[in-house]
């Protein structure tokens, strides 16, 4: 009978999917892709048949029909025809005996993989689903073997009735449960971090409103004083003046809202992290104003560039200045300073405010996804922000004290140069 290090060997093979999914989707904004179920079942599969000790009179038994039943669930049908493809290659070239009856029995057991990949999303008791499966997926290969030789089943009939299902069954229990709950998990983070993206762009907007009307305003006003002054192309050459400039504000405000609501894609392009810091200080100065908070912004003309996504940095942006307008909401004479500057190699990006502040506890804490200081927030933002800086090469120092702010500490690497940065 094969051994206890060999099976639990065969388990580990099996959730080698759900442990890649965990470490490569963990940051990611986006959910699985076929190809990803395509490469990790597959690898797993050519592991399982490698290094299989599970071997009962010459008869290798493996993890490959989890495997399968998995790839057709999570990949679809066309990968579960790429994988079953790659596995006769396979197991051709392994040879041996029993290469006869493990072709026979995958594909009598693709159909059935099929069938219950197709009920799997129906069922509503899903244990019972899991013991019929593992049944169902043990039969087969026992059946085929019974009509291959007899006289083998017979020596074996404890392996193959309670060993194989035994293992069937854990394995799909443990490979599918682990899996689809990563799956539902990642999804409510997306879409959460959706939410409170769409939250913050609806509170930006509505301090815009604000700044939108003042020149709108004035330009309404002008107009009347145009149409009742006669006489006096001067004064009229003047208001006209004072129109055109409060349209132009109007518009350039617009302009860089727009700028930072645009939809972000994986491009990475030099970034002049000036520009961007002035842009989006300038978006969410109308925000500040409207919480009672001063935006004061220190920095250098040109200078820091860096290499990355240019509509990420400004969400990045955004998140952290909007969370220090917001620590700010019963603070007096509340002021947020952004500074940047170049040390060496690197830029330094101060967000500081003076409003309630954190124990260390609390800052240990900032950027795990869910955590949030806020009543009403998920830690989704902090959580994309701290991503960002990761995936840029950069860290994150938080110096924090109750009732005495808080203190972001950015370091970004600089790049050289070139004439297309924006």
């Amino acid at each position: 009978m094969p051994g206890l290090k060999e099976m639990i060997l065969q388990l580990f093979l099996t959730l080698l999917p759900f442990l890649c999914y965990n470490v490569y989707y963990r940051n990611k904004a986006h959910n699985y892709s076929p190809a990803f179920i395509l490469l990790t079942t597959g690898i797993s599969l050519f592991l399982s048949m490698t290094f299989n000790k599970v071997a009962v009179n010459g008869f290798i038994y493996d993890a490959r029909y989890i495997l399968m039943f998995f790839g057709l669930l999570f990949g679809g049908l066309r990968i579960g025809f790429v994988l079953l493809a790659g596995f006769m290659v396979y197991r051709l070239y392994l040879g041996g005996p029993g290469v006869e009856i493990a072709m026979g029995t995958i594909l009598v057991s693709f159909p059935v993989s099929i069938l219950l990949s197709h009920l799997y999303r129906r069922v509503k008791r899903r244990p019972l689903f899991f013991v019929v499966s593992a049944l169902l997926i043990s039969l087969i290969p026992t059946v085929m073997l019974y009509l291959y030789n007899p006289d083998i089943l017979q020596e074996s009939l404890l392996f193959y009735l309670l060993y194989v299902p035994l293992l069937n069954f854990i394995g799909i229990w443990l490979l599918l449960s682990l899996f689809q709950r990563a799956v539902i998990d990642k999804n409510l983070s997306i879409i959460y971090a959706q939410k409170e993206k769409l939250e913050t762009i609806g509170q930006v907007a509505a301090s815009l409103v604000h700044e939108v009307r003042n020149p709108l305003t004035a330009v309404k006003g002008f107009l009347k004083l145009i149409s009742e002054t006669s006489g006096n192309q001067e004064k009229v050459h003047r208001y006209i003046e004072i129109c055109v400039s409060e349209m132009e504000r109007a518009e350039y405000i617009l302009s860089e809202y727009l700028a930072i609501t645009k939809p972000s894609t994986d491009r990475r392009e030099q970034v002049n992290l000036n520009a961007i810091l002035q842009i989006t200080a300038d978006v969410m100065r109308p925000y500040a104003n409207m919480n009672n908070v001063e935006l004061q912004l220190q920095h250098e003309d040109g200078g820091c560039r860096v290499m990355g996504n240019p509509e990420k940095i400004k969400q990045v942006l955004m998140n952290l200045i909007k969370n220090a307008i917001e620590a700010c909401y019963d603070t007096e004479n509340a002021v947020v300073s952004l500074t940047l500057e170049p040390l060496d190699n690197e830029a330094l990006l101060y967000v500081r405010d003076n409003g309630i502040g954190m124990s260390r506890e609390q800052a240990e804490r900032l950027g795990s996804v869910f955590y949030s200081t806020k009543t009403t927030g998920t830690g989704l933002g902090l959580a994309f922000s701290y991503q960002v800086i990761e995936e840029l090469g950069g860290s994150v120092q938080v110096r924090s004290e109750p009732r005495q702010g808080t203190e972001f500490a950015i370091t970004l690497p600089l790049c050289e140069p070139s004439a297309n940065a924006v």
